[in-house]
């Protein structure tokens, strides 16, 4: 269980290899900065790259949080939040990567980088 105190922002979608295995899909999350982030039970770091790390709930598996080492945020999966969040995808990242079964056709910004 986690709650945010503080406003979230930067809704996206990443479209990155990583994120599309380890979710079976693209990935949505929310940036929320670690002050304004609590984390409840128990949560498991996984070192995802040497940029970055992965907290998933060891009971049931779910992916929720990615953490960049130097970043002052943490993001957030969207689907994890309870209730409606008000919110709406802002960008999709990581285009370039995204599988090939699906297009994207909700006219929000993309960002073709590539996954490094």
């Amino acid at each position: 269980m986690f709650e945010v105190k503080g406003t979230a922002r930067d809704p996206a979608a990443c479209h990155c290899s990583q994120c599309r295995k380890q979710s079976g899909h693209y990935w949505a999350a929310v940036q929320v900065m670690d002050d304004d982030l609590t984390i409840k039970g128990d949560v498991r770091w996984y070192r995802a790259s040497d940029a970055a790390k992965r907290g998933f709930c060891p009971t049931c598996g779910s992916f929720l949080f990615w953490k960049g080492h130097a970043d002052p945020d943490t993001g957030v999966a969207l689907g994890a939040v309870d209730g409606p969040t008000g919110l709406h995808l802002e960008r999709h990242i990581f285009t370039a990567d995204k599988g090939d079964y699906y297009d994207i056709t909700d006219n929000v910004r993309q960002e073709e980088q590539e996954n490094g």
